[in-house]
């Protein structure tokens, strides 16, 4: 009986990834359609418009769980069948233009941002809508298009520039494409770029889950040089003429380094095997950013570059959140009554979707700091996402909170498993 249970698991399990394969090649053809859009407004409004299609040939994102959400997000797209309204295809993602409207700047200023994404191309017509939402996770707006493959004016796009693998798990169609794009170096600096990669990847690869899932990580290195070598330091009044025009100072704080200009970066990625990107910065200069699905940027040079690029990841790829918190300062960024979506934080509004499942009975709840084991000790711990009050972080210390940490605690490692399963449902 056992037995026959047993094949009869396994039949299923045969069975749901050749639906999947199945499904994807029904619905899609492998080439990717690029959608670039303008995201505006100011601190109460938003606006989406579409900009430009654009199409490639061979697709490089999740060709399983397609119509499965894993995380919120502060917005999402969905590419749904245009008769039956069937979700073809979903993904999350979070943007700068959502962070810069919390700013004082937002206020009094009206602006416009890039935002770029990328999704199978489908085979036959489809509608495409475009969410954002609030701190409480309410649409704040909402724009559909529909998308005609067999449209004249979507744009071939053409291979800019040359690539190389850094680190090879398996097929595309298998593994996770991380990519590697050089910010910053000059064509005599590529043999710099390719070893900051390889430095980069010992990193990654040096912390859990990614060390024991390896194979089903692609690492890859666009070699697109910059005019100038560094890049620009505003408050220093450094200015560098670089592939992808990025900069400290974003929203005027001085560490935040990241690249407003998402449609060239795109363009250095056409005809690269690509699902996420990663981009070395060519300075000793402490700082970076990682954005949820869109992409993180992290200085190479800097002694703290090795934890940096790995906790950047944490938010970029897996949608972590911060734990650090200030004592001087509560901003509301996580209002209390609502369940933040990033998967190691919690107002306890909703705390049973979270790590409930892997305290220990005896666990309280807030926990109080024990200053012992600290980075392994699961509990709630009062104190994270910038705020000293009302959110709660996993463990005492965490990769997520600080670079003194080894690595990410129990919570972040089981985000960044499921994470890497949703991609390729291993």
């Amino acid at each position: 009986m056992k037995y026959r249970a047993c094949c009869f698991a396994l039949m299923s399990l045969l069975g749901v990834v050749a639906v999947w394969a199945q499904r994807f090649d029904d619905l899609f053809s492998d080439r990717t359609l690029r959608v670039d859009y303008i995201f505006s407004g100011n601190a109460n409004t938003q606006q989406i418009s579409v900009d430009e299609l654009r199409c490639a040939e061979g697709w490089y994102g999740r060709r399983t769980n397609m119509d499965k959400l894993l995380l919120r997000g502060n917005g999402r797209i969905v590419m749904t069948d245009t008769t039956a309204c069937d979700t073809l295809y979903i993904t999350s993602f979070s943007t700068l233009f959502q962070e810069w409207q919390s700013t004082e700047e937002a206020a009094r200023v009206h602006k416009s941002f890039e935002n770029v994404f990328l999704l199978p191309m489908p085979r036959k017509p489809v509608d495409v809508t475009v969410m954002l939402t609030d701190t409480h996770g309410r649409s704040s707006a909402r724009f559909t298009h529909r998308v005609d493959p067999s449209d004249i004016l979507i744009r071939p796009a053409q291979k800019a520039y040359e690539w190389q693998y850094v680190r090879k798990g398996g097929d595309s169609r298998d593994c996770i494409d991380f990519t590697f794009v050089p910010e910053g170096y000059t064509q005599d600096e590529m043999p710099l770029f390719l070893r900051d990669c390889r430095e980069s990847v010992d990193a990654i690869l040096s912390h859990e889950p990614f060390k024991s899932m390896a194979d089903c990580l692609n690492f890859v290195a666009v070699l697109a040089p910059s005019a100038e070598s560094g890049v620009s330091i505003p408050h220093k009044s450094l200015w560098r003429n670089t592939v992808l025009n990025s900069n400290f100072d974003t929203f005027y704080s001085a560490r935040y380094l990241t690249t407003l200009h998402l449609k060239r970066l795109h363009d250095v990625l056409s005809g690269v095997p690509c699902e996420h990107i990663l981009i070395l910065a060519n300075t000793d200069n402490y700082g970076g950013g990682g954005i949820f699905n869109s992409y993180l940027m992290t200085a190479a040079h800097n002694a703290m570059a090795r934890p940096v690029i790995v906790h950047e990841l944490g938010h970029s790829f897996a949608g972590l959140g911060d734990e650090y918190y200030y004592d001087d300062q509560y901003e509301e960024m996580y209002p209390a009554g609502t369940e933040p979506w990033e998967p190691n934080i919690t107002t306890l509004a909703d705390f049973g979707s979270k790590w409930a499942d892997m305290l220990p009975r005896d666990v309280k709840i807030p926990t109080t700091p024990s200053g012992k084991n600290i980075y392994t000790e699961l509990g709630v711990y009062e104190g994270g996402g910038y705020q000293s009050k009302g959110v709660y972080r996993p463990v005492q210390e965490c990769r997520m909170k600080i670079n003194a940490a080894p690595g990410f605690c129990p919570v972040c490692e089981r985000a960044i498993k499921r994470m890497i399963e949703y991609h390729t449902a291993k």
